[in-house]
């Protein structure tokens, strides 16, 4: 029998069309089992299901949140060429970075304002635009 968290788990799997496999269930139940949004590395990650007692190689987690990511389940945010962020949160909103802490966090929607953007180059189409600003202590 599924706990609650897992049930949570398993329905984020299925609306994203993914088998549940034990690998994939353990791991959408710590992103989504408490029914909380998340930003997480997949080094973050993996340590969060080392510390639950998956038995799951670092290797997996990268693939499996590719998988999650593929399946229109979590959205990844690139800070810079050699980090990324993934986040369960997918409706469209800006992210703060916090240099000091190599942290993302959610920015308030509604103070920000695009008044333009460049239009695509010809024969493609905008799929989304990341906004991340990046903050430090004074």
């Amino acid at each position: 029998m599924l706990t609650a968290e897992q049930e949570r788990g398993q329905q984020w799997l299925s609306e994203g069309g993914l088998r549940p496999t034990r690998q994939r269930l353990s791991l959408a139940t710590l992103l989504v089992g408490d029914g909380h949004d998340r930003h997480v590395t997949a080094e973050s990650l993996y340590a969060s299901a080392v510390n639950a007692g998956e038995r799951v190689s670092l290797a997996t987690v990268y693939n499996t949140l590719r998988a999650f990511c593929d399946a229109g389940l979590m959205h990844e945010i690139t800070v810079d060429g050699t980090r990324s962020y993934f986040d369960t949160r997918m409706d469209d909103h800006p992210h703060y970075f916090w240099e000091d802490e190599n942290r993302i966090s959610d920015a308030p929607s509604g103070e920000l304002e695009l008044a333009r953007i460049p239009a695509p180059p010809k024969g493609t189409e905008i799929s989304r635009v990341d906004v991340v600003i990046r903050v430090r202590k004074l």
